[in-house]
């Protein structure tokens, strides 16, 4: 059912992903007019030709008035928002194309949760640095594209200093089932949506040893307990942390198979090599990475963080899990709860 909208925007979505083609249908389904921009021209032929993303999000048909291209410039033409869902490796490079061809002013809405491989630059920061005079704001939060397009209740948070541009997202975003909530702490949502990837992979490894559900909560309530360390080390406001671009989008990746990061821990611990499970996935896990730059940021800092330093031993230093859950077991009991609201 298509939504009435009395200010239809010209809106682009760039990256044929599952997530970017989630997008695109809610706001093409909302009235906008809609153009998703995907690399590969014979994929973006055959979803024009079959109005199917066969790869990503099989037997789910794209909006009527979806546009399907592979030219950058058509894609964003007269755009007042463009969403950029693209693998943060491939990030800068997209960005960079796009950025002589949008005007001023124009909504740069990140929706990808990762770190940049060569430093520690997250999204919104690339598109800062490879645009001028754009409005920039991210977009995370515990949402499955599977679920998104099935019509299940989902909710999500756009965060941005820029107020104005919070709305006009919620606003193109907001449908019957698609909730849009909004957050001044752009970093610190952001960070939650690339922290989280990785603690999915120890969740999964967790789930192929079947241990009971007490370890999950363990992992799932010390992995928030990290990232709120981390990013108040990091000048984040901690408290995000406890909102759906946090614990909201921790407790789903941690629990269910449909995460690429989980289904990686999940081989992992049933004795696959890190490569061949990364590669039997067939999409990018973003933790994989992320667990790396973090683990060196965290070294760097002298941020107290056990289970990231726990995860990197089993996939980059070809330690034995039993002996790294021994060490995990063994260490020094600390606090539960590092902050409370009484003075």
């Amino acid at each position: 059912m298509q939504k009435e909208t009395s200010n239809p925007l010209a809106i682009a979505v760039l990256g044929g992903g599952s997530f970017g083609t989630a997008i695109a249908n809610i706001v093409a389904g909302n009235g906008h007019d809609t153009r998703q921009w995907m690399r590969n021209a014979e994929t973006a032929a055959e979803c024009r030709d079959t109005r199917e993303n066969h790869r990503y999000l099989p037997g789910v048909p794209l909006h009527p008035e979806l546009q399907l291209t592979s030219d950058l410039e058509q894609a964003v033409d007269g755009c007042n928002i463009v969403f950029v869902a693209i693998p943060s490796k491939s990030f800068r490079e997209v960005v960079k194309k796009v950025a002589p061809l949008l005007a001023p002013g124009t909504m740069l809405i990140s929706t990808t949760k990762g770190i940049e491989h060569d430093n520690f630059h997250l999204m919104s920061d690339i598109l800062r640095e490879e645009t001028t005079d754009m409005r920039v704001g991210v977009l995370s939060g515990p949402n499955f594209a599977k679920e998104i397009v099935a019509g299940h209740y989902t909710a999500t948070v756009v965060a941005s200093e820029d107020e104005a541009l919070c709305k006009a997202i919620q606003s193109a975003l907001h449908s019957e089932t698609f909730r849009v909530y909004s957050s001044n702490d752009v970093f610190g949502v952001e960070l939650a949506g690339a922290l989280k990837n990785i603690y999915a992979i120890v969740t999964g490894m967790a789930a192929a040893l079947e241990r009971g559900q007490n370890t999950i909560s363990l992992l799932i309530t010390r992995s928030l307990a990290e990232m709120m360390r981390f990013a108040e080390a990091m000048g984040a406001d901690p408290m995000t942390f406890i909102g759906l671009a946090g614990v909201g989008d921790l407790i789903l990746t941690c629990s269910s198979d449909l995460s690429r990061n989980y289904r990686v821990g999940y081989m992992v611990g049933k004795g696959k090599p890190l490569d061949q499970a990364v590669a039997e996935i067939g999409q990018v896990a973003e933790g994989v990475n992320t667990v790396r730059l973090i683990k060196q940021k965290a070294d760097e800092m002298g941020v107290y963080m056990p289970l990231v330093s726990a995860i990197h031993a089993i996939l980059f230093e070809q330690r034995p899990i039993p002996e790294v859950i021994r060490n995990l077991m063994s260490g020094a009991q600390t606090f539960d709860v590092a902050y409370s609201a009484k003075p």
